[in-house]
């Protein structure tokens, strides 16, 4: 007999995805081990949880450094989507690691709609947080998905589910910077939280299949 096994798909991460990966990875395993440096870096990048850039401007050294720049220079056509993208990636995360010392909260393959997912055990939809969900990727002011990601984020926290910071902050981008940006990254979010499936335990006693998130 045959068994077939699922392999998570990891998503590439484009240059924007691969700077936040890059520059939480070492903050992540610092704060695991309880290092002074990454456990205040963490500390002030809160601060900028669910706010815009320019309302933190003392986290710019943090958040857009030099290695920021060498892949965003001034005179990109799409410098300011970058620039809030980033911030808001790592700040996020920044909420979600806190005070979790044995799992870094940035996994790479952990995809929103995937991780929202795990939020609802045993294949039932708690139909408050998918339209919590679906508001957050058809938002059309940049606060209020912030503000809306923020607060799914403190839920994954209080779960312990990972997300994949560096892939969200280059949806993040697209949103922004390009004109089918919202509408491609909404349908990654829906597809991530339909494609996902619960482990077989959690499934018994399921119904039927999961409903996809709509925008309704």
């Amino acid at each position: 007999m045959t068994t077939t096994t699922t392999t998570e798909y990891i998503h590439d991460l484009h240059d924007l995805g691969a700077f936040v990966d890059e520059r939480i990875r070492p903050i992540q395993g610092g704060y695991m081990k309880d290092r002074p440096e990454a456990v205040a870096i963490l500390a002030k990048l809160r601060r900028g949880a669910g706010k815009p850039l320019t309302a933190v401007p003392e986290l710019l050294g943090l958040t857009l450094d030099h290695d920021f720049y060498e892949r965003f220079p001034p005179g990109h056509p799409h410098i300011d989507a970058a620039e809030a993208a980033a911030h808001e990636a790592l700040t996020l995360y920044a909420l979600h690691q806190q005070s979790k010392r044995e799992q870094g909260m940035h996994k790479r393959g952990r995809d929103l709609g995937g991780a929202v997912r795990r939020l609802m055990p045993g294949g039932t939809i708690d139909e408050p947080l998918r339209k919590r969900f679906v508001q957050a990727g058809s938002a059309l002011d940049d606060g209020v998905r912030l503000d809306r990601l923020r607060g799914i984020v403190k839920l994954l926290r209080a779960s312990d589910v990972p997300l994949d910071y560096g892939l969200l902050a280059d949806q993040l981008y697209r949103i922004r910077a390009f004109k089918t940006g919202p509408a491609r990254v909404r349908a990654e979010w829906g597809r991530g939280f339909q494609s996902h499936r619960p482990p077989a335990a959690d499934r018994e006693g399921e119904a039927g299949p999961a409903t996809a998130p709509t925008d309704d």
